[in-house]
C-alpha cells in the first residue's frame, strides 16, 4: 500500500464534513487536546458526522441545505453528550460516575432525553444506578427510581416480580447505588392526571457485578463458581435441578430469522467457561433485546438458565445441550473494562482538520503532534470508531476494528467456491488502494455499485492474514479489511447514487465537462444538455438485487455475472449511452437503470410497448433536453466479474449515476 500523504481533494462533500466538525465544536478544533488527554466528548468523531450526514440524506432524497444538516448534526451531538449541571444530579450517582470508565452501549438512551422526547423505544438501553428502592403504599409493589451518568433528571421503573428476591433491607443485590442495565422497556407516559413518566415492568434487566467490591466477588464465588458447563445436564435439569453458571461471552451472533413465516428470531450467543468449555446461549423471538444489553469480553452470570437439547433448537453445536433464558433466569454482568491506547497523530500543515497516524508521516515535515485515546481490548485490537479524524487507506494496520474509509471502488469480484455471499471491493483513495472483503447475510443487498463510484463505509476490520494462492493479493502475509452487514456500526453509503446529492449545493459543486480527465476520481456533478452527434439505446434485462445486467443462458436461464449465479429476479432496463455538452466541450457517457429512465423520461417496460418506428423517433424529442447530472469516471480495471462491468460500459469511461431534469 502507499504510504504517501494524500494530497486534498476538491471534494465539497469532504470540505463540508471539516465545515460542520469545526462549527458543532469550534473550541476544540482550535486545540486539539494539547495534553494529550484523548477526550471522547471534546468533539464528534469524523465517522460520526459522515454516517450522520448520510443518514440525512437519505432520509432526504429531494435533498438538503447546510442549515438542515448542521441543525440535525447539532441536536443529535447534544443529545449523545448532554452533560447537566452536577449539583442536581443524585449523589450516590455522581460517587459511581467519577469511576466510570465502561463505554456507552450503542444503543443507549438518557433519563433526560425520555423527559424530552416523552418517548421510549423498545430497543433502547437504560445504563442505570439505582437511587432509591421504595414500595407503592398500600401494595406490594416494588418501585426502582433510577438515574444515570448523563442526566439530572430520575424516573421510576415497576420492578418485574422475577426480580423480588434480589430486594432485601440489609443485604438485597437491587439497593441503593447498584448499577443495571435494562431494554423492553414500556414507557407510561406523562399526561392523563400522570405527573411524570415511569418505567413499565421488564423481565430484560441485567444486574451489573464488580469483581473488586468484596460483597460482589463473595456472591460470585459463592453461587457461580460451582457449576461449570461440562457439569450441565439435560436430564438433571428435567429433574428440577438448577445451575447457576459464570462464563465469558466470546461470540455475539447475528440475528436469525426462522420459520416457513419468517416470524421467529433467534440470537446465539457463544459462552466460554473457565475450564474453555463451550456453550450456546439462545434467545428467542422478543428475548434478543437483551444482547443489546452485552458486551463481547464480559463475564456473563446465569442464575437458573433453562437447559435445552442442542438437537431440538438446532443450535449448531457440537455440544448436548444448550442454555435459554428461561422464565427463572436472572442475569449479573461484570462488564469488560475498556483499556485505551494513546494514538500520535500528526495534524497536516495543508489541511488543518486533517491528520495522519504519525508512523505515515515523513520525519521532515513540519507538523503539528497531538495524541487521542482510542479503545483497546484485551487482544490488543484498537477501536477506531470513535478517531476524531479521516481514515486513510495508508493508515491501515493489523489489529483495527470500527475504521472507515472514503473511496472509490476500482473492483468488484464474487467470490466463488463458497456458499456464503462475499464479495471483494477494491477501494481506492488518495493515499493508496485496499481489497475489502464484504460479507453479506443472504446476498448481495446494497443496491448497484460500479467501477468509479465513490463510497463510504464502516466498521471494518483490519487484520494481518495468511492467504495462499488468492487471486487478488499473492502475497502469504497481507492485510485484510473485512465488512459484515450485520455487525453493528456497519454501514455502507454509494454517494454517487444518493439521490440527495443533486439537490444539496452545500455538498457539491458545480464543474464544466471540459474540466474532467482521466485523473477525475470523485463523483462529479454537471449541468448538460443532450445531444443526438452519438445515441444508442437498447432495452436489456437487469437483476433486480444488485441493478447489473444478465446474460441469457440456454434453456431460459438467466445468469448475472456481477453475483455468479443464476437470477430468477429480472427486471427490464435501459443501457443508454449519449453525448453530453454544456459551453465547454462534449463527452460521451452511457447509464442504465433508474437513471436512464429519468433522462429518457419513459419507463422501459412503456418503451418497450411503443411501436418499432415510434421507438426510432423517441430520441429526437429528447434533443437538447437539460440535466443536472452525477458522472463517474468508470475507466478502471477489471478482474474477474469486474470485467463484466467494464463490458457495461462498452468502451465508455463516463457513467451517469443520477439524472435530474431541469425546468
Amino acid at each position: 500500500m502507499n504510504s504517501v500523504d494524500p494530497q486534498p481533494q476538491d471534494d465539497s462533500l469532504l470540505k463540508f464534513i471539516d465545515y460542520a466538525r469545526s462549527a458543532l465544536s469550534p473550541e476544540a478544533d482550535e486545540d486539539p487536546d494539547p495534553n494529550g488527554n484523548g477526550s471522547e466528548t471534546a468533539r464528534p468523531s469524523w465517522n460520526w458526522i459522515v454516517s450522520r450526514i448520510l443518514k440525512t440524506c437519505s432520509a432526504y432524497s429531494s435533498g438538503v441545505t447546510a442549515a438542515i444538516l448542521l441543525s440535525d448534526l447539532s441536536q443529535a451531538w447534544h443529545e449523545q453528550n448532554r452533560d447537566r449541571p452536577m449539583k442536581k444530579m443524585p449523589e450516590c450517582v455522581r460517587e459511581l460516575r467519577k469511576k466510570h470508565k465502561r463505554r456507552k452501549l450503542p444503543n443507549t438512551v438518557t433519563i433526560d432525553s425520555i423527559y424530552e422526547k416523552n418517548f421510549l423505544s423498545l430497543k433502547s438501553v437504560l445504563e442505570a444506578v439505582i437511587v432509591d428502592v421504595y414500595v407503592l403504599p398500600g401494595t406490594k409493589i416494588y418501585m426502582l427510581s433510577l438515574g444515570d451518568f448523563w442526566s439530572t433528571n430520575t424516573i421510576d421503573l415497576y420492578l418485574h416480580q422475577k426480580y423480588y428476591d434480589l430486594i432485601n433491607p440489609t443485604n438485597g443485590i437491587l439497593n441503593k447505588g447498584r448499577q443495571i442495565f435494562l431494554t423492553g422497556c414500556y414507557l407510561r407516559a406523562s399526561g392523563g392526571g400522570s405527573r411524570c413518566p415511569r418505567l413499565l415492568p421488564t423481565e430484560y434487566l441485567v444486574v451489573l457485578l464488580d469483581e473488586d467490591d468484596d460483597a460482589d466477588a463473595m456472591l460470585l464465588a459463592a453461587q457461580f463458581c460451582s457449576d461449570t458447563f461440562s457439569s450441565v445436564s439435560l436430564d438433571a435439569f428435567s429433574k428440577n435441578v438448577y445451575y447457576s453458571l459464570y462464563a465469558r461471552i466470546e461470540h455475539i451472533g447475528p440475528l436469525e430469522v426462522l420459520g416457513e413465516s419468517g416470524t421467529l428470531q433467534r440470537k446465539q450467543i457463544t459462552l466460554v467457561d473457565d475450564d474453555g468449555t463451550k456453550l450456546q446461549f439462545v434467545l428467542w423471538g422478543e428475548q434478543v433485546v437483551l444482547t443489546n444489553l452485552l458486551s463481547l469480553g464480559s463475564m456473563l452470570a446465569l442464575d437458573k438458565p433453562y437447559i435445552a437439547s442442542s438437537a431440538d433448537n438446532a443450535a449448531g453445536t457440537s455440544a448436548e445441550v444448550s442454555l435459554e433464558f428461561g422464565s427463572a433466569t436472572q442475569l449479573f454482568l461484570v462488564p469488560v473494562v475498556q483499556h485505551k491506547e494513546q494514538l500520535c497523530i500528526a495534524l497536516r500543515p495543508n489541511r488543518r482538520q486533517g491528520s495522519r497516524l504519525l508512523s505515515t508521516i515523513d520525519p521532515s515535515q513540519s507538523t503539528q503532534v497531538s495524541q487521542v485515546s482510542l479503545p483497546c481490548d484485551s487482544h490488543g485490537s484498537i477501536d477506531f470508531s470513535s478517531y476524531p479524524f479521516q481514515s486513510y487507506v495508508s493508515d491501515l494496520r493489523d489489529k483495527m476494528t470500527g475504521v472507515s474509509l472514503y473511496g472509490v471502488v476500482t473492483s468488484i469480484i464474487k467470490e466463488r467456491c463458497t456458499t456464503e455471499a462475499i464479495f471483494s471491493l477494491k477501494i481506492e483513495d488518495t493515499s493508496g488502494a485496499i481489497w475489502t472483503r464484504l460479507h453479506f447475510v443472504k446476498y448481495w443487498s446494497l443496491g448497484r455499485l460500479s467501477l468509479g463510484h465513490t463510497v463510504y463505509i464502516s466498521g471494518l476490520t483490519c487484520s494481518m492474514t495468511k492467504r495462499k494462492g488468492f487471486q487478488l493479493n499473492r502475497c502469504h502475509n497481507s492485510l485484510e479489511a473485512i465488512w459484515s452487514e450485520n455487525t453493528g456500526g456497519a454501514s455502507f453509503f454509494n454517494l454517487s447514487c444518493l439521490p440527495a446529492l443533486l439537490n444539496s449545493s452545500c455538498l457539491h459543486k458545480l464543474t464544466k465537462l471540459s474540466d474532467l480527465s482521466s485523473q477525475t476520481t470523485c463523483t462529479q456533478i454537471v449541468h448538460i444538455r443532450l445531444e443526438m452527434a452519438q445515441f444508442h439505446l437498447s432495452t436489456r434485462f437487469s437483476h433486480a438485487v444488485c441493478g447489473h445486467l444478465v446474460t441469457e443462458q440456454p434453456m431460459g436461464v438467466s445468469e448475472c455475472s456481477f453475483c455468479n449465479e443464476n437470477c430468477d429476479e429480472v427486471v427490464r432496463t435501459f443501457h443508454l449511452k449519449v453525448t453530453l455538452a454544456d459551453k465547454s466541450g462534449k463527452v460521451l457517457a452511457w447509464c442504465t437503470g433508474h437513471t436512464a429512465t429519468e433522462i429518457l423520461q419513459i419507463s422501459p417496460d412503456e418503451f418497450f410497448k411503443l411501436p418499432e418506428e415510434e421507438q426510432f423517433m423517441y430520441p429526437s424529442s429528447l434533443h437538447n433536453e437539460r440535466f443536472k447530472v452525477a458522472i463517474v469516471n468508470c475507466n478502471r480495471e477489471g478482474s474477474g466479474s469486474g470485467d463484466a462491468l467494464v463490458l457495461e460500459t462498452e468502451g465508455t469511461s463516463w457513467e451517469i449515476t443520477r439524472a435530474l431534469k431541469c425546468d
